[in-house]
């Protein structure tokens, strides 16, 4: 297990894009092929082995997971098992999250249930716009009931994504599956499953900001934007009502998290504020604090 004091930040926002075991799918790499450009990022992608070596490197713990979007555009997805397994012999600073399609409903919820109690699985990945799923359609309600019975995170993409940006028709994606009041339903319904709005939600900030003041809940990541560039409003709840809801994220391997800190440090965020944003608001979140003695 993690142990927060001997690492200096957890990124709750880590993708596993190449497998160990399987060659890039060739639909998935259209798809990286925008979003290089889009982030001006490099083409290649990381191996997990790689994506571990560069985070224990940097002493920062990170929540690590693939994209399953197989029914939304057609991709092979990497296997939960091989992140997992990966995970459980890194446990000192990688932490597993499973994607699982939604729209496996009742069969997917098996998988869940089956990552959680025998694969270590510490939380979920969601992302309405590549799964071309709204968040709160029932057929994804067998795998929040697992989520919610376990009391364990769920990260949901929200705002527009760089996935499909520049593609013809956007790659075919939608992007009004990013719209994160979409997800308020099921914040209200699963009250034990903590909710985790990933970036800045842009051009729907202050639905998450509302969202996140209004359920004990909702959280928010801020990966996916360089800090320098957040919404005004970010910053200023970062530093005030919503400052134990706000966790660090980066959205490797299109940033990186050394990046992302060093803009953070310039972004106007209070001295006192960021430690919470950096480690100490997910350690309380994803269970690492220690207990009192």
């Amino acid at each position: 297990m993690i142990d927060p004091d001997k690492v200096v930040a957890i990124d709750v926002h880590v993708h596993a894009e190449v497998s160990c075991h399987d060659p890039e799918d060739p639909v998935m790499a259209e798809f990286f092929d925008a979003a290089s450009a889009y982030f001006k990022a490099d083409r290649r992608r990381p191996t997990i082995p790689e994506t571990i070596a560069y985070y224990r490197e940097k002493n920062i713990a990170f929540c690590l997971f693939t994209v399953d979007c197989e029914s939304g555009i057609g991709a092979k997805r990497i296997s939960n098992y091989e992140v997992a397994e990966l995970a459980a012999e890194h446990s000192d600073i990688v932490i597993p999250f499973a994607s699982i399609d939604p729209h496996k409903g009742k069969y997917g919820a098996r998988e869940a249930r089956d990552l959680v109690e025998n694969h270590g699985v510490k939380g979920f990945k969601f992302h309405g716009i590549m799964q071309d799923f709204h968040p709160a359609d029932r057929t994804a309600w067998p795998i929040y009931e697992v989520i919610d019975h376990y009391k364990l995170p769920a990260i949901f993409h929200t705002g527009h994504s760089g996935m499909g940006t520049g593609m013809k028709g956007g790659g075919g994606v939608k992007l009004k599956y990013g719209q994160p009041m979409l997800i308020d339903e099921v914040a209200a319904e699963f009250h034990d499953m903590k909710f985790i709005l990933a970036h800045p939600s842009w051009p729907w900030t202050d639905e998450s900001l509302s969202m996140a003041l209004h359920k004990d809940n909702v959280f928010i990541d801020l990966s996916g934007w360089s800090p320098k560039y957040f919404p005004k409003q970010v910053i200023q709840y970062a530093n005030t009502q919503l400052r134990k809801k706000m966790l660090f994220g980066s959205d490797w391997p299109l940033i990186k998290p050394d990046k992302w800190i060093e803009a953070a440090r310039e972004a106007g965020f209070r001295e006192e504020v960021l430690p919470g944003i950096m480690k100490d608001n997910a350690a309380k979140l994803l269970g690492l604090v220690k207990a009192p003695a």
